[in-house]
C-alpha cells in the first residue's frame, strides 16, 4: 500500500517546507499514533535533540507557518528529523547542508553514517562535498546524462583532474571593434 511505502522512504528537500504545528507533530509527518520514544530518536540522530529541549516549550514548541520562528539551519535540522523519523530503508536528501553551519554538517554526516550502519539507503543530491563525507559511491551528472560513477575517492578526485577551470570574467577572448560612420 502507498502509507506501506511512505514509511519506508524518508526526504528532505532542498527547501524545507514545515507546516503550522509542533516540532513533534513536524518530526513525526504528523501521525496521530505518533509514539514521543520514535520522535526524540529521530531528532538524536539528527542531531538535533539538545536544540530542541532548549526551547522554552521542547517538543511542543509551535512552529507557526514554514517553521518561521526558527533559523534556516534549525528548519533544516528538524526536516532531517522528519525524514529519519520511523528508521525508513531510503532516505533521499536534496542539497542537505545548504543552510547548516559547521555543527549542522557534523550532524548530517552522524545521520548518513546511522542510516548506513543500521542497512539503510542514503542517496545524497549535493553541490558542496561536506556533505559526501559519509558516503561511499557517488555518482556525477551532467546535462541530464550520469557521466561517472563508483567509489567516491576515485570519483572526487577524477572531478578535480578533469574539471576546466571557468574563464575569468576579466579575460577578453576577442576584441570588439567598429568601423563605418553613425
Amino acid at each position: 500500500s502507498p502509507e506501506m511505502l511512505g514509511r519506508q522512504i524518508g526526504y528532505l528537500p532542498q527547501d524545507v517546507g514545515l507546516l503550522d504545528g509542533t516540532i513533534a507533530e513536524n518530526i513525526s509527518r504528523f501521525d496521530p499514533e505518533t509514539a514521543s520514544d520514535k520522535v526524540i530518536a529521530a531528532a538524536k540522530a539528527a542531531g538535533v535533540h539538545e536544540m530542541i529541549v532548549r526551547l522554552p516549550q521542547g517538543y511542543q514548541t509551535e512552529l507557526g507557518p514554514q517553521g518561521a520562528s526558527l533559523s534556516g539551519g534549525q528548519r533544516q535540522r528538524i526536516a532531517l528529523a522528519r525524514a529519519l523519523y520511523g528508521e525508513p530503508f531510503l532516505i533521499v536528501l536534496d542539497e542537505p547542508n545548504s543552510n547548516l553551519d559547521a555543527e549542522g554538517d557534523v550532524a548530517l554526516t552522524e545521520a548518513i553514517r546511522g542510516v548506513r550502519e543500521r542497512g539503510g539507503i542514503a542517496i545524497v543530491v549535493a553541490h558542496r562535498p561536506s556533505a559526501l563525507v559519509a558516503v561511499d559511491t557517488v555518482g556525477v551528472v551532467q546535462d541530464g546524462k550520469l557521466v561517472s560513477f563508483g567509489p567516491k575517492d576515485k570519483i572526487v578526485q577524477g572531478q578535480q583532474v578533469q574539471r576546466p577551470s571557468p574563464p575569468s570574467p576579466l579575460q577578453v577572448t576577442k576584441p570588439v571593434t567598429r568601423t563605418g560612420t553613425q
